[in-house]
């Protein structure tokens, strides 16, 4: 189904536009003005896939959305600028596509709306690749549930951004195609700073170069997990399923654990 899909440019490391590491301080996740968690604080290293796992309701959405703007107040900084304002792509858990736009017009949604040239052949690239040509001139009422949430990684993928967020990005795929768009992700993505957000602990292990768990209640993140290797991991290589098992069980431990 896909076709090699080359990255665009990545943001170089001494650009002064390009951040070093993005540092999330002092930041309470908050769902209708209660809190969710403690005061947070991470650091994103540049270039690199974040993983972000914890059970439902913990707050990994919220944590996105501050990030992306769109949620509570914290010290969101980067290495150089002190800003993320215009420098995310965000890819939201619900798909987001404009019902009145074709599958194609919600890709070039973003150059469109910034009155910025679309660049055709990447996107019709990007739809071969996810496997939506055929659907290009289709409105998003027409597709199924595992389209849409292609189409929404094509709208994200066309962004030339040095920091992408993404919920779930994967989760209505079936197996096979979410093991393909994975693949194509992290090949789109070289050099990006990713922060994603899964329920799945082999999806973070093959793609994260860091794993972050949230819990507990209020939240706070534990101690960061290193996966050995290089992303995109095969889920059979050297000792990932043992690996597998083991993430499988620290979040075990850690529901078990609750609000402590």
């Amino acid at each position: 189904m896909l076709d090699r899909v080359p990255p665009a440019d990545p943001p170089h490391p001494e650009s002064p536009g390009d951040p070093a590491t993005i540092e999330v301080a002092g930041l309470i996740l908050k769902a209708g003005g209660a809190p969710l968690s403690r005061p947070l604080r991470l650091s994103l290293p540049v270039g690199q896939w974040t993983a972000v796992l914890g059970p439902s309701g913990v707050g990994k959405s919220t944590l996105l959305k501050a990030l992306a703007g769109l949620g509570p107040d914290g010290d969101l900084t980067d290495g150089r600028t002190g800003g993320l304002a215009g420098r995310v792509a965000y890819m939201a858990q619900s798909d987001g596509l404009l019902p009145w736009l074709s599958v194609a017009d919600n890709g070039a949604l973003g150059a469109r709306l910034r009155g910025q040239p679309v660049d055709r052949v990447r996107l019709a690239t990007l739809l071969q690749a996810v496997g939506l040509k055929a659907q290009a001139g289709l409105r998003p009422d027409a597709l199924s549930g595992g389209m849409r949430q292609r189409a929404a990684l094509v709208r994200t993928l066309m962004e030339d951004r040095p920091v992408v967020l993404m919920d779930e990005p994967f989760s209505a795929l079936d197996p096979v195609t979410r093991l393909d768009l994975q693949d194509l992700a992290a090949r789109t993505l070289a050099g990006r700073t990713v922060l994603m957000v899964t329920h799945d602990p082999m999806e973070a292990l093959r793609l994260a170069h860091r794993i972050l768990i949230l819990h507990g209640r209020p939240a706070r993140l534990d101690t960061p997990i290193i996966p050995p290797g290089v992303p995109p991991r095969s889920p059979t290589a050297g000792d990932l399923p043992a690996r597998h098992a083991a993430l499988l069980e620290r979040l075990h431990h850690l529901a078990a654990e609750g609000g402590r």
